[in-house]
This record gives structure tokens, sequence and C-alpha cells, in this order.
């Protein structure tokens, strides 16, 4: 029993001293494949920055690059180790071998994949404002496997890329502009076409807002105590922009409207009091 253990032992230590070499040989190459997958990203790097690429796009381009070679390198390293290995025998190994991490890892290559498509994509890129899910910001950086968003109060949210993927996302800066809009009560009493008037004319001393893209002025609703007017314009598209432009309109439409001698009323409460009557008072009338 002892003779044979002694013998297993004896026979695997003499395979190891004999695969030493074919070891450091193996880590020489996976330590030049390491200098050369940084040296390659820096070469794509600098041919890459010349171009107009969008920053996730080169990011991809660079992560793809380094993957390349780093299999390249391991491929090698592998048939060094292990000499009867072929180039086909390796993509069988790594077939079988995908399918069970795939298993294993299902989350993680579906973010992964999803990310690599988000990148691929022109829409939604870095510093774009963005709503998703209930969550909104600015995106900030995107990797292979989530997406940062920095919301206008400053908290970062890291979102999975598969929910960017697979949720429809609003894009809020898509486009330089795009259209605001506030709600303007007058009196019952108004003269609706003098109140347009001077509510498109307030509108349009603002500075933020693009007349070129029309100012729309709808009579909208027949509300408790007004009448209601959904007044629309063309500004910024940026969430801040919006705020200082809609302050400004707002603004301008109360004093045109204060000048013009218009009401801008607030709810009316009506109270109706009815006189009692005493009960000694309806008992003898009923007698």
């Amino acid at each position: 029993m002892m003779d044979t253990i002694n013998n297993q032992l004896s026979a695997m230590w003499y395979s190891f001293v004999q695969a030493i070499p074919s070891l450091a040989i193996a880590l020489v190459i996976l330590m030049i494949t390491g200098i050369a997958a940084s040296f390659a990203t820096k070469i794509v790097d600098s041919v890459v920055g010349k171009t107009e690429l969008r920053p996730s796009l080169r990011n991809l381009i660079e992560t793809l690059v380094k993957l390349g070679v780093w299999l390249v390198g391991i491929f090698i390293a592998a048939i060094v180790i292990f000499p009867g290995m072929t180039f086909a025998g390796l993509i069988a190994g790594l077939g079988i071998g995908a399918v069970a991490i795939g298993f294993a890892f299902q989350d993680i290559f579906e973010n992964f994949l999803a990310g690599v498509l988000i990148m691929l994509r022109e829409k939604m890129r870095i510093g774009d404002m963005i709503e998703c899910e209930g969550i909104m910001g600015k995106v900030e950086h995107i990797t292979l496997r989530e997406t940062h968003i920095r919301a206008p109060s400053g908290e970062l949210t890291v979102v999975p890329n598969s929910i960017l993927f697979k949720n429809p996302v609003e894009i809020l800066t898509d486009a330089d502009q795009r259209r605001h809009s506030v709600v303007v009560g007058v009196s019952y009493d108004t003269n609706l076409d003098k109140a347009a008037e001077v509510i498109r004319k307030a509108v349009e001393t603002v500075d933020a807002v693009d007349i070129d893209k029309g100012i729309d002025i709808f009579a909208s609703e027949f509300n408790s105590s007004s009448v209601d007017f959904n007044v629309r314009w063309w500004a910024g598209s940026s969430p801040r922009a919006g705020h200082e432009s809609r302050d400004k309109v707002v603004r301008a439409i109360k004093a045109a409207l204060d000048n013009a001698g218009i009401e801008i009323p607030f709810p009316y409460i009506t109270h109706t009091f009815k006189e009692k009557v005493p009960l000694d008072r309806g008992a003898g009338d009923a007698n």
C-alpha cells in the first residue's frame, strides 16, 4: 500500500519537474502577452483618438483589442504546456466550458452583451440626460457591464446595462432644444383673445425662448375658478435650461397680465348660511 503511494508521488513529482521548463516558458509568454496587450491598447488609443468616435465606442475597441491579444497569448501558453493541444480542440473545450459558465453567470454575460450593443448604437452618449425605470440623470460612464448615471441632486446610480437595453430609455438631451409648457389661468370675465395676445407677447420677450419654432397658446379647460391656457414654447433641452426658461416665462406672463389688468384668480369658496329655527318655535307653529 505504502509502496503504491510512494510510486505515485514519485511519478507526480517527476512529471512536475519535467513540466517546470514548459511552465516557465508559459509564464514568460503570459508576461509578454500582458506587455503586448498594454502596448496594443496604447496604439489603438492613439489611432482612435484622432477620430470622432464616441468615448464609449473607443473603450469598446480598446477592450476588444486587449481581449484578442490575451486570447492569443493564453492559447500559445496552453500549447506550450500541453503540446498535444490543437486549435480545434481548444475551441471545442472553450465551447463546452462556455455553456457551463453561461448558465452560472447568465446575468453577467447578459449585461456584458448589452454593454457592447449600447456602445455600438448611436444614441445615449456620455453626457446625455436620460430617464429609465424611474432613474433620471446624466450619463457619466459606460462600461461593458454597467452604466453610471449622476442624478441632478448629485447621487450616483450604477445601472446594469441589461436594464438600459431591455427597457425604454428617454433621452432628454438628444436634441439641443425641447418643448416646455406651463398652465396659466385667467378669470371668467376676461376677454380670452386679449389674454392670449398678452401672454404671447410676454413669452416672446424671454430671451431663452426660441421664437422661430413658434409659441402655442391654447385655451384648454374650464377650471373651477378660471379658464386655463396651456402655454408651450421651445428652449434648451437640459433640465436646468428648462427650469430657467420656465421661471422667466412665468415671471413675464405674471407681469404682463398685471399690467393689462387681467386677473389671475385663486380658488373661490362660497359659504352659504341657513337660519336656524328654534325647536320650541317650530313646535308652537305646528300647534
